[in-house]
């Protein structure tokens, strides 16, 4: 298990990222959360992550609230990510330690931190991602 401590986000992180823009329709990033089964996506505009939508921000606005006894759903599901998405969020570079992306993610309840260097997302590590690794390192393959 000493191995896991090296690990890093470069060594477990999933490279080839699914992303979405901000002007994406509810529909269709509804669409897109059925057919991968993720819980978030990056959000992206040029080359540049601005933020992250998961399956809770699209989720949050069809909730009932004081404020709101009856949402709108017609015009609710008019919106788009940029709407919805959060644009702060918590990332990782590739050279930081899995035990601390693992910590994150317990922290904040994420179940998914984005990996950026230099601006640019390079990858995305998951729980998934940090329990194959653990898996790896204990000698259980």
């Amino acid at each position: 298990m000493s191995t896991f401590l090296e690990e890093t986000a470069a060594d477990c992180m999933t490279r080839s990222v699914k992303t979405v823009t901000r002007d994406l329709t509810m529909p269709a990033l509804m669409l897109l959360f059925e057919r991968d089964d993720f819980n978030a996506y990056p959000v992206v505009e040029g080359a540049h992550v601005v933020g992250l939508v998961t399956k809770l921000d699209f989720l949050r606005c069809f909730a009932f609230t004081p404020a709101q006894m009856v949402p709108r759903y017609d015009d609710l599901m008019r919106t788009v990510v940029a709407d919805v998405m959060t644009p702060t969020f918590i990332y990782a570079g590739a050279e930081t330690k899995l035990t601390r992306i693992l910590q994150l993610m317990v922290e904040h309840r994420v179940r998914s931190i984005p990996v950026i260097d230099a601006e640019k997302l390079i990858g995305i590590v998951s729980r998934e991602d940090v329990m194959k690794s653990l898996k790896r390192c204990s000698g259980e393959v």
